[in-house]
């Protein structure tokens, strides 16, 4: 359950080299079968769209799929959404190839296949289509959009018949209709939040092709260079599950992000720390080589760091009635708005994946 923190490892200090095994195995498996593996899945998708006739080789779906859950089943700070939008396309890729069409049609297909996969890995259907419609689809019309949501609801429904109906976050507070309108003034501080949250998406995507070059930099060994990444990603899981009780920036983080949804989390400062270590964290493990998107990176970006603004202005302004759970579902969007540039996206995701009424 990735809601539930993982339990405390037998190996003790040892954890520290568990990512790093599972590095030697992503090295192997990327540089070996399919290079487009390596990376956030959605960049490669886009290029495969616009530079190479909508053409993804299949053997990408079968790579993507074992180096991503290797990468986040050793520890990796890395998300499932870019591999699931790398394997939806190659599949509409491969149907498209399979069946003589025109490029257009074949784009129309691994657009229709990225968001199929999302709706059923997240069951958010409409974020789904937003997702296509802002990122996917070089043109829109009735056609394309057709398409779109033919494999949408019925990659919703499947996904629904094998893994439930709830969502990616089920608070029940959350989704219980509030009709109480939030005073002027409070809705004005989410004017100076969405500037702090624009700023810090900059460092995370700056970030990442900043750790990416300096990674290439400094060896063309792709082995040495993965490694030396986990095994700084081990030693922070250490330090965390020594000093703080739990891993929290291992793997895709939803159960620090459902603590925080709880309020059970009611240290700013910690907050801020989490940012910070799951920043680094993410740039280490995407800058030196694994497989995985920076989608779920980001919602956790966005809780932690507007968990702890709201936790100051509660400190500083308690008469304002302020919830510290609303600044953190407002710096999900934002974290995903700002770092993917898809606005109704991060909007229409985050409202399906919190049932937040």
């Amino acid at each position: 359950d990735a809601n539930v923190h993982t339990a405390l490892s037998p190996w003790g200090i040892w954890i520290i080299f568990v990512p790093v095994l599972g590095a030697l195995v992503v090295v192997w498996l990327v540089k070996t079968f399919a290079p487009e593996a390596k990376g956030h899945g959605v960049p490669e998708v886009m290029y495969a769209i616009y530079m190479q006739e909508g053409k993804i080789r299949p053997v990408v779906a079968v790579i993507k799929s074992i180096a991503s859950a290797i990468s986040i089943g050793t520890g990796g700070s890395v998300g499932r959404e870019g591999p699931i939008v790398q394997i939806g396309s190659t599949f509409g890729s491969v149907l498209g190839s399979i069946i003589r069409m025109p490029v257009r049609q074949r784009n129309i297909l691994i657009a229709a296949g990225a968001a199929g996969g999302i709706a059923a890995t997240f069951n958010t259907p409409v974020g789904a289509l937003a997702f296509a419609v802002e990122l996917m689809l070089t043109s829109i019309s009735a056609s394309s959009l057709f398409v779109v949501v033919t494999s949408t609801v019925t990659a919703t429904y499947i996904g629904r018949a094998f893994l439930g109906v709830t969502p990616s976050f089920y608070i029940q507070a959350l989704s219980i209709p509030n009709f109480n309108l939030m005073p002027a003034s409070a809705l004005a501080i989410f004017v100076p939040f969405g500037i702090i949250v624009g700023l810090c998406s900059v460092i995370f995507i700056q970030g990442l092709y900043w750790f990416e070059d300096r990674f290439d930099g400094m060896t063309e060994n792709w082995y040495l260079r993965h490694i030396l990444g986990m095994f700084a990603v081990g030693v922070m899981m250490y330090l965390m599950i020594r000093f703080a009780g739990h891993y929290y920036i291992e793997g895709v983080g939803y159960a620090t992000i459902v603590d925080i949804l709880k309020g059970l989390i009611t240290h700013p400062w910690f907050l801020l720390l989490l940012v910070f270590a799951k920043l680094l964290s993410t740039f280490l493990t995407l800058g030196s080589g694994a497989s995985g998107g920076i989608f779920s990176p980001a919602l956790f970006l966005g809780a932690t760091l507007g968990g702890a603004f709201g936790l100051f202005l509660q400190y500083l302004f308690p008469g304002l009635g302020i919830q510290p759970i609303v600044f953190a579902i407002a710096g999900m969007a934002g974290m995903i708005g700002g770092a993917t540039g898809a606005v109704l996206t991060a909007i229409t995701m985050v409202t399906e994946m919190t049932h937040d009424s």
